[in-house]
Formats: C-alpha cells, sequence, structure tokens
C-alpha cells in the first residue's frame, strides 16, 4: 500500500503544528503552511521537485514577509491608554492642600490622594494641578 505524497506532505504539516503549539514559534505555522501547500501541489500532480520548490517558496515567502509585520505589532505600544496610564498627564483639582507628605485631589470625578512631585512645593484648595505619575493609590502631582 502505497501513501500519496500530498498524504505526507499533510502528516509533516501536522509534525509542524505540534512544536507550533508548544514553542509558540509562528515560524513552525509558516512551514507548515507551506508543506500545505506542498501537498495542493503533489494533489495536482506536480512532481517531486515542484512540491519541494513550492514548500520552500511559501515558507521563506511567509518568513520573509509576516514574521517583520507581527515582529513590528509586538513591540508597539497600544494607540489607546487605559488604567493608571490614562490618568497621568491630566489635570486635577485640590480639595485638601497637597504638599510633599500628602494631601488629596478630585482627578477624573474621583477623590485621591496626592503629594507634590517637588517636597518643597505646596498646592492649595482650588488649584489646578498637572498630574504626572500614579504611585500605587496616590497621585503624583506638579
Amino acid at each position: 500500500m502505497d501513501i500519496d505524497a500530498w498524504v505526507w506532505w499533510l502528516i509533516g504539516a501536522a509534525a509542524l503544528g505540534i512544536p507550533l503549539v508548544l514553542t509558540a514559534m509562528p515560524e513552525f505555522g509558516m512551514l507548515a503552511v507551506g508543506a500545505v501547500a506542498a501537498a495542493v501541489t503533489a494533489s495536482l500532480g506536480g512532481g517531486i521537485v515542484l512540491q519541494v520548490l513550492v514548500f520552500a517558496v511559501v515558507s521563506v515567502a511567509l518568513i520573509a514577509v509576516v514574521r517583520p509585520v507581527a515582529a513590528r505589532h509586538l513591540t508597539q505600544r497600544p494607540q489607546l491608554a487605559t488604567g493608571v496610564d490614562a490618568l497621568k498627564g491630566r489635570t486635577a483639582v485640590v480639595l485638601e492642600r497637597v504638599d510633599g507628605s500628602g494631601g488629596r485631589v478630585k482627578l477624573a470625578g474621583e477623590v485621591w490622594s496626592a503629594r507634590a512631585l517637588d517636597a518643597g512645593q505646596t498646592y492649595e484648595v482650588g488649584r489646578e494641578v498637572d498630574v504626572v505619575d500614579i504611585d500605587g493609590a496616590t497621585a503624583i502631582v506638579m
């Protein structure tokens, strides 16, 4: 009982899927797609040389094109700031005197504990201040 070449290519594609899942290296998935393309070539009657050529071209093309795009997306920071990152740079209103040791501000509709960035600086009630950082549950203002 002979097994057709396209079946071997599909077995190879499945075998490449195992390290893809275990290592989370997308290159294995791209090689698996190349093996599927070679299986299609084999099922259409292409010779072994054409099958290997299709496997190589598709795999290399995917790695050359998709990998840099994926790497760029992994290194980009999200465009939308959320959580405490969204509060940095906003304006707050002093509710209780703020100095280097503490105080209270109204920030984004909520009351926050706050302290001055410069320990020698004091902000009086009603003054608007800028939030430069969030340290735990304390807004650092200036």
